[in-house]
Formats: structure tokens, sequence, C-alpha cells
């Protein structure tokens, strides 16, 4: 991965995969490429082509903030993907911050918290969506599941993950694109540049869902899971930041009351402390 190249490369697929449509421009006749030429966009941001082409082939590196605001609004960018444009620049000017490099640990506050959490799935995720601690009950819903010390690797190293995750390529696509979000906000990263790495290597669904630069941060959600044991289970997802460790972030899941999913974690806890008695 060439962290000098991730500004270009981002806006040349962003560029590539914007059609005129997207962007109001009156239709040109037959195109050779795809998406938006780079006139076309330069045009939009209010730039010089000659500029723009510098940013795409990496010799300009550092553009303002109106441009790069420019750019944004004119490839109809969502938050996420505007906040990763402005850090894939600015994370060039300073180095980062102690914390969130090295070795990650959960508190032990946090640890002693989740113990007595019994009826609620809950880990906590680090960068690079490394799980650093994870409840019993929620070791047990992704029972027979292998690779679960990383959310990515679980999903594009263990096969059996397509029968888990009952929307796989959404859960695949979300969780590259999570990736590349904390790619953005420290692109030199030697662990998540291994990453990168060794999952590029590894699966060629990674390598076009990462070149696709979707990019997006995580949320509250609806996740469906098939447990070997129980079936189907569906679960709200809610995410919670560490304020003592900012790159973590703890995830806690809950099923609707007197639904079938909520039994099927209740059968799951009883057998979990049957097992344990």
């Amino acid at each position: 991965m060439d962290n000098d190249r991730l500004l270009g490369d981002f806006l040349r697929t962003r560029r590539e995969t914007t059609s005129i449509e997207d962007v109001g421009l009156p239709p040109s006749g037959r195109r050779r490429t795809p998406g938006l030429r780079r006139e076309e966009l330069a045009m939009l941001a209010g730039v010089s082509s000659d500029y723009y082409i510098r940013l795409e082939q990496g010799r300009e590196r550092n553009p303002s903030q109106q441009v790069l605001s420019a750019l944004a609004e004119a490839l109809r960018l969502d938050a996420d993907t505007t906040d990763y444009l402005y850090e894939l620049v600015h994370t060039r000017a300073w180095p980062p911050r102690a914390d969130v490099r090295g070795p990650e640990h959960v508190s032990p506050a946090l640890l002693q918290l989740m113990a007595g959490w019994h009826s609620n799935p809950a880990f906590v995720i680090g960068r690079g969506l490394n799980v650093l601690a994870a409840t019993p009950l929620a070791t047990t819903l992704y029972e027979g599941v292998a690779h679960q010390e990383n959310c990515l690797k679980l999903v594009f190293f263990c096969a059996s993950s397509r029968d888990f995750y009952l929307d796989w390529e959404e859960a695949a696509a979300y969780k590259v694109a999570e990736l590349r979000a904390a790619v953005g906000r420290d692109p030199g990263n030697p662990d998540l540049i291994q990453l990168v790495e060794e999952l590029s290597e590894h699966s060629e669904e990674f390598r076009s869902l990462w070149a696709r630069h979707h990019v997006r941060t995580r949320r509250n959600e609806v996740k469906r899971f098939r447990h070997r044991d129980v079936g189907p289970v569906t679960v709200s997802w809610d995410v919670f930041t560490v304020n003592s460790a900012p790159t973590q972030q703890l995830i806690v899941m809950g099923a609707e009351p007197d639904s079938t999913s909520e039994r099927a974690l209740a059968h799951l806890g009883q057998t979990l402390a049957r097992a344990s008695a």
C-alpha cells in the first residue's frame, strides 16, 4: 500500500464512479471512460485542470481546506467520506499521537463492567477491527466461526462466515469501508498496512472492495446472524466510544423483547451457564 498515492487513488476512483447525472451536468455524447472527466471535476471544484491532474497523479499533496471542501462538494461525498478525504491530507502534517500506536489494551474498569453482562453480547473493537475483549455470550454467539480475533479476517478468511452472516456481502463491504476510515486516520500505521497487504494477498473479493475507496465509520445498526445451534438471530448493534482509548469502541448487542432472537440469546446464555457451573 503506497501511502503517497492514497489521495490521488481516492480522487481518481471517486471521479470514475461519479456520473455526469450525479452532479447535474448535461449529457455530452459517447464517453470512452466511466464517470467524470478530469476537466469536468476540476470545473465543478473551481480549480484548474492542471492543478487537479497534479493532485490525482500525486505531484501535489497539500491542497488547501477550501480545495478539499470544493472537491468533496463536487463529488457529492457523504460526511464519513469527506472526513476521510481531509484526513488523507492533514495526517501528513504531524505524527499521530502516542496513544494510537503500539499494543492496545482494554481498561480493567471496562473489563470488570463487561464481566457482569450475562444477557447481552458485547465486545471491544480496536483499530484495524481487532477484537480486544468479548463477553462470554458474545463468544458463544460467534461459536464455530474462525478468526474471531479480527472482524475482517473472520469475514474473508473463514469460509463458514458466509453462512454465519445472513447478509455477508453487506457485512464484507461495511467492514472494508471501516478499514478505509482507519487507514485515513493513520495512513502510516504499520499494523494497518500489514493487514491490508495480508487481506489483499488472500482475497480477491477484498481487493475489489478495497479498490472502491468506500468509507464508513461504525454506527448503530441491525445485524443478522445464523448460529449453528439456535438458527437465525437478529440483534440491534449499539456503538459507544471509549473515551479513555479513542481508537476503541464498545459494541453492545440486544434483541427485540419477546422475539425469537431474544429467546435464542437466552438459550445460549443458559447453555453457557450450565457449561461453567
